[in-house]
């Protein structure tokens, strides 16, 4: 066999990998953006369960927001909750390791992993819409602006 078939079996055999993962990729994807709005948590509690803010000192009504630093789309996720909720909700941003920088209206806490899996957050945006009687009401991913806002909808048109 030739150097120039050889390379050229190669190059099939990577584009066909590539081809594997990115159809793996956009699946992961297309699963995490269906629902197009609040669903009950997949795992831990559920909507209507008494929501885990122990040791968090917040008022209710409040949105958990589930983020990891590094991530960009958290950080968008982040600006439109502060932004939709204004000061009708409390913001609190729970981080797996270490927290950024704060954000003006949000309160936000580090090393909180725990409670990624307490509350079914399984993938980072995650938000968890605590109502006034500290139940959860809403959870979702959140990987969008429009998410944010169909999640936040129902509590910010009664208030």
């Amino acid at each position: 066999m030739s150097f120039e078939t050889s390379a050229l079996l190669v190059t099939w055999v990577a584009l066909l990998l590539m081809a594997f993962v990115v159809a793996g990729l956009v699946r992961q994807v297309h699963a995490l953006s269906s629902g197009g709005g609040a669903r009950a948590v997949p795992a831990g509690l559920r909507v209507g369960d008494k929501a885990d803010l122990g040791g968090l000192g917040v008022d209710v009504p409040a949105v958990l927001l589930f983020l990891r630093p590094t991530c960009h789309t958290c950080v968008e996720a982040l600006a439109e909750t502060v932004e939709v909720a204004g000061d009708r909700l409390a913001v609190v941003a729970l981080y797996e390791g270490q927290a950024p920088e704060p954000t003006p209206g949000v309160v936000a806490f580090a090393d909180q992993g725990h409670r990624f899996a307490t509350h079914g957050a399984l993938a980072t945006p995650f938000a968890v819409l605590v109502g006034l009687d500290g139940r959860i009401t809403a959870a979702a991913p959140v990987g969008s602006r429009s998410a944010v806002r169909d999640l936040l909808a129902p509590v910010l048109e009664v208030r």
